[in-house]
């Protein structure tokens, strides 16, 4: 099975993120792998959880808390994409002859997309269905998950989105909202269960808390402390996180 489109772009464009599967696979470790690629420790994290939901399959598997700050490894899948990244190192000298002009590589890099947003879902179009004058697309993620995004048409348009068409959908953390595992779900909401996977706090504002889903992808939410406590929200209990389909955003390859 070949790599989807945007992993593989993604690979192209950030490189230092790919390489830090190169140093999980030497050092065993998330923390000994982030030094060593120069990034901190989050910057890491964020990195594992940006890779593995644009992956089909989990490419990292890690153990929260273990010695070192938690122990890691490389999934089969993992493992594949380290030598897709490697073959594309040795093209690496090949595109740089053959650029004409400095400015020809300057162009490339506005090209490429990057965004704020914490969470990019990697998923393909199941379903478009008009809603006056939006889209409700349905977008499946890996293992049969689903979720809705509400657009204009123009947008569905623009994109060239239909079904089957691979997207990422974009999330910022301050939509999502938590709740307990057996909420009722507000109407017209995505509804995602999973489990809390860690709880970073802040000394000043709201706290950060990653959500693993049961296919393996991670969603970052923002919660303030106070709501936290409310909800008896701690790591390793299962929590549901609604948001509206308005907050989705949908991305495709250029």
């Amino acid at each position: 099975m070949s790599l989807p489109t945007l992993l593989t772009q993604h690979i192209a464009r950030r490189p230092q993120r790919i390489a830090l599967l190169q140093h999980i696979a030497e050092q065993g470790s998330i923390t000994r792998a982030a030094k060593s690629a120069g990034l901190s420790y989050k910057a890491a994290w964020d990195a594992i959880d940006e890779l593995n939901n644009l992956a089909q399959r989990p490419l990292v598997e890690r153990n929260v808390g273990g010695k070192g700050g938690g122990g890691a490894k490389l999934s089969a899948e993992g493992e594949r994409v380290l030598r897709l990244y490697q073959r594309l190192q040795a093209l690496q000298a090949q595109v740089l002859e053959a650029a004409e002009d400095a400015s020809d590589l300057d162009l490339l890099g506005r090209l490429m997309l990057r965004t704020s947003a914490r969470n990019q879902l990697h998923g393909k179009i199941r379903e478009i269905a008009p809603l006056g004058c939006n889209d409700l697309i349905s977008l499946e993620l890996p293992e049969g998950l689903l979720l809705k995004a509400q657009i204009t048409h123009d947008s569905t348009q623009r994109l060239e989105l239909e079904t089957g068409t691979e997207v990422v959908a974009l999330i910022k953390a301050g939509w999502l909202d938590l709740h307990p595992a057996d909420a009722q779900v507000t109407t017209g909401h995505n509804c995602l269960s999973g489990t809390v996977e860690q709880i970073l706090d802040a000394e000043d504002g709201p706290c950060e808390v990653r959500i693993t889903l049961p296919n393996g992808q991670t969603l970052c939410a923002l919660a303030e402390p106070h709501r936290l406590k409310t909800l008896e929200m701690t790591e390793g209990k299962p929590v549901q996180v609604q948001f509206s389909a308005s907050h989705v955003l949908l991305g495709t390859p250029l």
